[in-house]
C-alpha cells in the first residue's frame, strides 16, 4: 500500500475503540443522519428511497452503519474498510442486528471485486477523505454499472483551507493555498484530525469527474444547524453556520 494508506490503517486501528459507541448509536437509528452535524436524510436525500434488488457498496465503511441503512432499504451490501479494528465492530453489530453484510479488509483504491458489480456506491468520510481521489474515484467508476450512482460526503475545500496546521479549530484565515489543494498530512499533529487526508478544489473535482466518466447530478454544501455553541471535529458550530464545513457530491456513471 501507499504510505498514506499504511498510516491511515495504523491511525484508525489505534482509535477504533473511540468510535464504537457512536457506531452502536447509528446502527439503532431508524432514520439516517449524516456528517458531523447529524443532518437528517429527509433533508439531504443521500440514499435512494428504495434499494430493493440493488447491489450497493460502502467505500470506507467504518463500523458499517451506512451499510446497515442500505440493507434496510432492500439492498445487498458490501462494505470495505482499511481498518481491521473498525471491521471487527461492524461484524459484531451486523450479527447483533441480524444484518447480512459482506465485509472486506482493504482500501477503496483497489477493491478486489469485478467490474460493474454495483448499482450504488457511497462514502460518508471513509474513502471520501482518506483515499486519494485520483485513484478511488476511477475505482468507484469501475465498480459501478452504467447508470449507477456514487454519492459521497466529506470535508468542504473551504474547511481544509481554514484548518490551522497545528490542528487547532478552524478560524477565519486561509492557512494553505487553494490552487494545488490535494494532500493534507496531519501525522505530526498531536490532536485531531491525524492521519493523511485528501481534498481538491471544486474545479479539480469537476475535472476529475468529467475525465473519469461521471456526470454530476447534484452538489450540496452543508450548513451547521442552530444549536449549542459546541465544536465538531475542530469545526466550531458558529463557523459551520457561516461557511460550509462539508460537501456532498451526487454522481452518475455515464453509459
Amino acid at each position: 500500500m501507499n504510505d498514506y494508506l499504511q498510516e491511515n490503517r495504523r491511525y484508525w486501528d489505534a482509535m477504533a475503540e473511540d468510535w464504537v459507541a457512536a457506531g452502536e448509536t447509528s446502527w439503532r437509528q431508524d432514520d439516517p443522519s449524516w456528517g458531523i452535524w447529524g443532518l437528517p436524510e429527509a433533508e439531504l436525500k443521500l440514499l435512494p428511497a428504495s434499494m430493493t434488488n440493488q447491489n450497493a457498496i460502502e467505500l470506507g465503511c467504518g463500523t458499517g452503519y451506512v451499510s446497515a441503512w442500505m440493507h434496510r432499504r432492500g439492498a445487498s451490501v458490501v462494505g470495505i474498510d482499511n481498518s481491521a479494528a473498525q471491521l471487527a465492530t461492524a461484524a459484531r453489530l451486523a450479527a447483533e442486528h441480524d444484518v447480512p453484510l459482506k465485509l472486506i479488509h482493504g482500501n477503496a483504491e483497489q477493491v478486489p471485486l469485478p467490474d460493474e458489480s454495483f448499482d450504488f456506491a457511497i462514502s460518508e468520510y471513509g474513502a471520501a477523505i482518506w483515499c486519494d481521489p485520483v485513484l478511488w474515484i476511477p475505482e468507484a467508476h469501475r465498480l459501478l454499472r452504467p447508470g449507477g450512482q456514487l454519492t459521497f460526503l466529506g470535508c468542504h475545500p473551504l474547511a481544509a483551507l481554514t484548518a490551522p496546521e497545528s490542528g487547532d479549530v478552524n478560524d477565519e484565515r486561509l492557512h494553505r493555498p487553494y490552487f494545488g489543494l490535494h494532500r493534507l498530512d496531519w501525522r505530526e499533529v498531536e490532536v485531531d484530525p491525524g492521519g493523511v487526508e485528501f481534498n481538491l478544489p471544486i474545479s479539480g473535482w469537476l475535472k476529475l469527474f468529467r475525465e473519469t466518466g461521471f456526470r454530476v447530478l447534484d452538489y450540496q454544501e452543508l450548513q451547521a444547524p442552530p444549536g449549542p455553541g459546541d465544536d465538531r471535529f475542530q469545526i466550531p458550530r458558529s463557523w459551520g453556520q457561516r461557511w460550509p464545513s462539508e460537501q456532498v457530491w451526487h454522481l452518475e456513471k455515464l453509459a
